[in-house]
């Protein structure tokens, strides 16, 4: 149980560092009277509950694959990584990007939420493809708990514009290479790629 909460907390929070970016700048935003904060808690828990639903979907729908080689979909996480390091490099001279989220409403933010968290996807269908029922739905319920934790933490960085500027500046390379980190995890210790080194060699 320990070990599923821990893995779960891990999950969360390598797939969502960028998501601090996202809630830090709608909370300075809010400071301003748009979006109202509540707007800014609700739309993350009705976007991320969307995400889960479509990873709980997309797991049961990888049926058709033998367990054996699941562990491959863990390329697809590693190569959003790459593609986001490669990216970051390109982009590492270009200045702050002005906000863009003022005036919206709780509909824009659960838009926001879906599409900033869509690479998730990538990320948790494999995983609780791999997961007993009991497990997935502990590992949901951690994920939500720390939903809150996220809105928290992005209101106290948004107060702090020092701290925010910080983040940006880290946020091109660190995401990206928590992306590799997982996908090679999922792929190494499901043993799916060993086994298809196997068979080409």
């Amino acid at each position: 149980m320990l070990s599923t909460i821990a893995g779960a907390a891990g999950m969360f929070a390598g797939t969502n560092i960028d998501d601090i970016i996202v809630l830090t700048t709608l909370f300075l935003a809010s400071a301003g009277g748009s979006p109202r904060p509540w707007h800014i808690v609700l739309g993350q828990y009705l976007g991320f509950s969307a995400l889960i639903g479509l990873s709980v979907v997309a797991a049961l729908g990888l049926a058709i694959i033998p367990d054996e080689w699941v562990g491959l979909l863990g390329a697809v996480p590693l190569a959003i990584g790459l593609l986001g390091l490669v990216r970051a490099l390109r982009r590492k001279d270009e200045g702050e990007r002005k906000s863009a989220f003022a005036g919206i409403g709780l509909a824009g933010i659960i838009g926001i939420t879906v599409s900033n968290g869509a690479d998730n996807i990538a990320v948790y269908a494999p995983v609780f493809r791999t997961m007993a029922p009991p497990e997935t739905v502990l590992t949901i319920l951690v994920f939500l708990v720390l939903v809150a934790v996220w809105c928290v933490l992005g209101r106290l960085i948004g107060t702090h514009k020092k701290v925010s500027d910080t983040l940006k500046s880290v946020e091109h390379w660190l995401v990206p290479s928590v992306f590799i980190g997982l996908g090679l995890i999922i792929l190494l210790s499901s043993g799916s790629l060993a086994r298809l080194i196997g068979l080409t060699a």
